[in-house]
């Protein structure tokens, strides 16, 4: 893809399908492309207003409304607006500007977009084998056409590419439309049988046509001489370059890439290269495909529409059977013939009998309860749910036995503070938790740039260093170690 202007400026002609008062703008410019294709370009505020007001919808429209949203549309470069003085005999008419509008090109394309989009449940897609066979006809041509005149290559050229467009959107949109979630559900229902023959005969009447015509276009394409299609770009690029355009020039170098890159676009889809499958390949395996599961669904709507129709005759004959039945006792013999398993299991187990008696019936004995666990990896036995217990108490009495601690560390600690400083070469002799503490706010004001630091009941305190070249041994209880002397100094006095 190549980054240029027209790709990356904002579409403002598309604007009027969305804005506010879009009714008004879409009416307007489908006005505009009705007079279009019956060669009448050129409107006045007056005819659009009449055909506008035609209409019950805008009953209630004004003129003024109406020059607004040509104002707007010829903004949005929809409209080009042009003053019209053939008819001024004052100059006070002169200066109220009478304007003739006429519809862009952007804005033709965009109305015709918009029609297409608006019948496009009605058009619909279609497989055309017809397609193929010109397309087999015309690359048949491709010497013919080196020693043509510039003219009748064009018309060649522009039928080969018109037909390759309309057989590879047509071909993409009915693919698209069978493989559909509408269309899988449609497949599923008994109105689908009816047509379902006549969508197989369809399908396989346009394989039929890749088959017949495929390979002859990709051996006509193959035997293509360089020299030849050489001289078939150099004729359609000459003719394009022909073509007067009023409202811009086309550079020789954008013709060139356009018309090389049509035909690889078509030799790409015929041709197969490089080990890979052409687009001809994969649409002869995607119809196959959808036809294989057509055919799957229709049998399996078939059978189930039969198996219904065995099943109601069945129900009627049991339902004749049963009402032959004299007693109840019979009718209970016939609905365990009907109902009843046809091959009962019998469950065996080890437990011990209450009664050894052989009289006594299976009906007359305690039933036995047999837990049966599935034979899979991935079976995980359910894990017995339990309420949250209460751990308030334990919670209260966790919290209470760490709130002493703390006090306890803290009551230490400051009986180690002289004067609001705890100098580490005049400690006595510590315990293992005092000394954690205090290398703990060594190292926490050792990462600030500051040297500061707060203790946990919030003290603020800087490391004093002035003394740190000199060593000095701190005795712990399990053991002493030796470092530079340092010294805590509180800054805010203990509460």
């Amino acid at each position: 893809m190549e980054v240029t202007e027209k790709l990356t400026r904002p579409l403002t002609e598309a604007k009027y399908l969305n804005a506010d008062n879009a009714d008004r703008y879409r009416s307007i410019m489908r006005i505009f492309f009705e007079h279009y294709e019956k060669l009448d370009y050129w409107l006045y505020q007056e005819e659009v207003y009449g055909e506008m007001i035609r209409d019950p919808y805008f009953a209630g429209y004004r003129m003024d409304q109406c020059q607004q949203d040509l104002a707007s549309l010829t903004e949005w470069k929809n409209l080009t607006a042009i003053q019209d003085t053939r008819k001024v005999a004052t100059l006070e008419e002169f200066k109220n500007k009478k304007y003739r509008y006429q519809m862009s090109e952007y804005s033709v394309e965009i109305e015709r977009l918009v029609v297409r989009l608006e019948n496009l449940f009605i058009e619909g897609a279609s497989l055309e084998p017809t397609l193929l066979e010109r397309i087999r006809r015309e690359t048949g041509r491709l010497p013919q056409m080196a020693a043509a005149d510039r003219d009748t290559v064009y018309t060649w050229w522009n039928d080969l590419n018109n037909d390759f467009i309309r057989l590879n959107q047509n071909y993409q949109d009915y693919i698209r439309d069978l493989n559909s979630v509408k269309a899988e559900e449609m497949m599923h229902t008994r109105e689908f049988l009816v047509f379902k023959d006549k969508l197989v005969e369809y399908l396989r009447n346009f394989i039929k046509g890749l088959q017949k015509n495929v390979g002859v276009i990709e051996e006509n394409l193959r035997m293509a001489a360089p020299e030849d299609l050489e001289a078939i770009f150099q004729k359609v690029n000459q003719y394009e370059l022909s073509i007067p355009r009023m409202d811009a020039e086309v550079s020789p170098e954008l013709i060139e890439e356009k018309t090389r890159g049509r035909y690889e676009s078509i030799r790409s889809w015929f041709v197969a290269e490089g080990g890979q499958d052409n687009e001809a390949g994969k649409l002869f395996d995607a119809t196959n495909e959808i036809i294989r599961r057509i055919t799957r669904y229709g049998a399996q709507l078939s059978e189930k529409n039969a198996l219904g129709a065995n099943r109601r005759e069945e129900y009627r004959k049991m339902a004749e059977i049963f009402l032959k039945c004299e007693t109840m006792e019979q009718a209970h013999e016939m609905a365990a013939m009907v109902f009843g398993l046809e091959r009962p299991v019998h469950l065996q187990s080890d437990r011990s009998r209450e009664t050894d008696s052989m009289n006594r019936g299976v009906y007359e004995e305690r039933a036995e309860e047999l837990v049966l666990k599935p034979r899979v990896r991935t079976y995980r036995e359910k894990s017995a749910r339990s309420a949250i217990a209460d751990t308030g108490r334990e919670k209260a009495a966790a919290r209470a036995d760490m709130l002493a601690r703390l006090r306890a560390d803290r009551e230490q600690v400051s009986r180690l503070e002289q004067e609001g400083r705890i100098d580490f070469a005049c400690l006595p002799v510590i315990e293992p938790r005092v000394r954690e503490i205090l290398l703990k706010w060594l190292s926490d004001a050792m990462e600030n740039g500051d040297y500061t630091g707060r203790t946990e009941d919030g003290r603020p305190y800087v490391l004093d260093l002035s003394q740190a070249e000199e060593r000095c041994v701190v005795r712990c209880l399990d053991g002493n170690f030796t470092m530079p002397r340092l010294s805590i100094v509180f800054q805010e006095a203990r509460k």
